[in-house]
């Protein structure tokens, strides 16, 4: 099938590809011209395994093109997807600009029937939206407007499109239908059902999947919290939930906050949506409050083990990413660490496999840059873990114990075990668990930014 893809950030991108993969012949479209340029060569401007080498080679196969015209990047195309931004506003609102300027270009180049797809992520009634826009040029008999809203999970988002648990495909039109579900039957040979519903509950499906994720998590990060204080290990807890076949295992696991680019934009999205409808969304608005302050915890951690005044004191932090398999750093929980261990005065040495040239565009020369793990803790006060990655799941810890100026770990996202941490002798703080090796800190005779200054720790 002939398929045009409009935008090629992170769905689009893994949508046009992954259709070609499957023996389409698609034409992706952006107005960043040295974006097109790059992928022209096959350089994904964008971490995600697996996603190079699909682009190679369906670039080499011919089934997968690039080009900055619109109106050459529709021709002959039986679908066009809009893959564009759609950024939030102050308030939470999604803005819908790109969406509704792409529909104005459609309503004037169109001129045989084509299934126009929203697969950005959009308000309930955005294709209600683009439907009004496109009449305005068009004669209705030539388009149909469908909601195909994605759940790719961003570190596997390949393999997500194409073994998708579900697709969820919003129109009542039954030309339309029939134009979708021949494009998604390769994707679906093992079973996984095509669901097809009208447009505003295909929309609302996808703000209320990952609204219901992000409150998950934040449910078991206030868990963790109370296991801290209650003397519980929140590990034991999230097993015995997770056991509970009415509850699951997924998206158990505390932290220091969701971040990325779906579930912030999405709740606020879905709240700004409750609002407009004159419903006050409790739960929703809780659950970002909590992830507001889960950001924060990690942070009051180091304050209170250092003092309020970090000027004293530099930092090694791995991970900057918002989850591992991925360099995206939007809302990423780093961020928040550190402004903050910032704003108290500290130096900062981040490691990230892949997401570090994204935090330079934001910190500059502000913090430092290391070429390894090891390097970004090397005399550090403390090791601060934010992402976990696998290759932190196993480290050196008599390396670690040696590099540090002070043998001490805050760990946000539990990847270290107590006993092993207890083993070698490091003061641990993790989220939901006990403090481990306490007395390293309750015994000192002096203070701990002292200690670290006499062993040559501080500059």
């Amino acid at each position: 099938m002939q398929l045009a893809i409009i935008g090629t950030g992170y769905v689009g991108l893994v949508t046009g590809t992954c259709f070609a993969e499957t023996g389409n012949n698609v034409m992706c479209i952006d107005i960043d011209e040295n974006k097109v340029n790059k992928l022209k060569q096959g350089k994904t401007p964008i971490y995600e395994p697996g996603l190079e080498v699909l682009l190679e080679r369906n670039i080499k196969e011919d089934r997968l093109h690039f080009t900055t015209s619109v109106s050459e990047g529709i021709v002959g195309a039986k679908a066009i997807f809009l893959a564009l931004p759609t950024p939030p506003g102050k308030d939470g609102s999604a803005d819908l600009q790109y969406v509704l300027d792409v529909a104005r270009s459609l309503s004037k180049l169109i001129t045989t029937y084509t299934v126009i797809v929203n697969k950005s992520t959009v308000p309930v009634g955005t294709a209600e939206k683009v439907h009004a826009v496109l009449a305005q040029h068009l004669d209705t008999s030539l388009f149909d407007v469908v909601s195909n809203p994605e759940f790719l999970r961003e570190g596997v988002a390949v393999e997500d499109f194409l073994k998708p648990d579900r697709i969820v495909l919003g129109t009542t039109s039954e030309k339309a239908k029939k134009v979708m579900d021949e494009l998604y039957q390769p994707y679906i040979r093992q079973g996984n059902p095509i669901y097809f519903m009208d447009q505003r509950s295909s929309e609302m499906t996808k703000y209320a999947a990952n609204s219901y994720l992000a409150m998950r998590i934040s449910f078991m990060n206030e868990m963790a919290n109370l296991c801290e204080r209650a003397g519980a290990n929140v590990d034991w807890v999230r097993i015995g939930m997770g056991s509970d076949s009415r509850i699951g295992k997924r998206f158990l696991f505390p932290g220091i906050g969701y971040g990325g680019s779906c579930f912030p934009k999405d709740v606020k999205a879905l709240a700004f949506t409750a609002q407009e409808y004159d419903y006050d969304y409790k739960i929703l608005n809780m659950v970002m409050n909590v992830n507001d302050l889960q950001k924060r915890i990690l942070g009051e951690k180091v304050k209170n083990y250092f003092g309020r005044d970090l000027s004293s004191c530099k930092f090694g932090i791995w991970g900057l990413a918002f989850k591992p398999e991925t360099d995206d750093i939007r809302d990423a929980p780093a961020l928040d660490l550190i402004n903050e261990l910032l704003d108290a005065g500290a130096k900062v040495t981040v490691f990230d496999p892949e997401a570090m040239e994204n935090v330079k565009q934001i910190y500059g020369e502000k913090i430092s840059y290391a070429n390894s793990p090891y390097e970004a803790i090397d005399g550090a006060s403390a090791l601060i873990l934010v992402t976990e990655w696998s290759e932190f799941r196993n480290p050196d810890f008599d390396r670690i114990a040696k590099t540090l100026a002070h043998p001490c770990i805050f760990d946000g996202r539990n990847v270290y075990s107590i006993e092993k941490m207890q083993e070698f002798g490091f003061y641990y703080e993790s989220i939901g668990r006990k403090i481990v090796n306490k007395e390293v800190h309750e015994t000192l005779e002096m203070p701990v930014t002292e200690v670290l200054r006499d062993r040559g720790g501080l500059d």
